[in-house]
This record gives structure tokens, sequence and C-alpha cells, in this order.
């Protein structure tokens, strides 16, 4: 193989060759992706909200119906019992 048919090296390949913020283009992606990084915290945080609040109603809603199942089911042992 010739030096021309080379495959570029990793760090050219994810851009790590440079070495850190040094230009001022570099910088200004890292803060814009800081605010969108804050804007996807923001976003997943009220997901997890809701998330949180839909977990909480559904298990109400077992222990409500858990708790009339048992009782149907003692209704009817007693009704069973007492004949």
């Amino acid at each position: 193989m010739g030096s021309g048919n080379e495959a570029p090296s990793w760090a050219d390949q994810w851009g790590t060759s440079g070495g850190g913020y040094d230009d001022k283009g570099d910088e200004t992606k890292a803060k814009g992706s800081g605010k969108k990084m804050a804007h996807v915290k923001a976003v997943a945080w009220a997901s997890l909200d809701k998330a949180k609040a839909a977990a909480t109603v559904g298990a109400q809603k077992v222990k409500s119906g858990a708790s009339t199942g048992i009782k149907w089911v003692k209704t009817q042992y007693q009704k069973r019992t007492s004949k």
C-alpha cells in the first residue's frame, strides 16, 4: 500500500487532533450546544414528571382494583360458608 491510500487516523476522523477549543467557531458551538443541552434536560424532566404522574395513577388503580377484588372474594367466601 502506498501512503496516498492510507486511511485517516482516529484523531482525524473524530476531530480530536486540534486538542481543544482554540477556534472561535468551536467556542460558539460549545455555548450553543450548552443551551441545547439545557433545553433537552428541561424536556426530559417534564417527560419524567408526566411519566411519574402516570405511574402514580396506575399504581392507585391497581391498589383500588386489588382491594375491590379481595373484598369480592371475601364476600363470596362468606356467602358459601354461611349456607
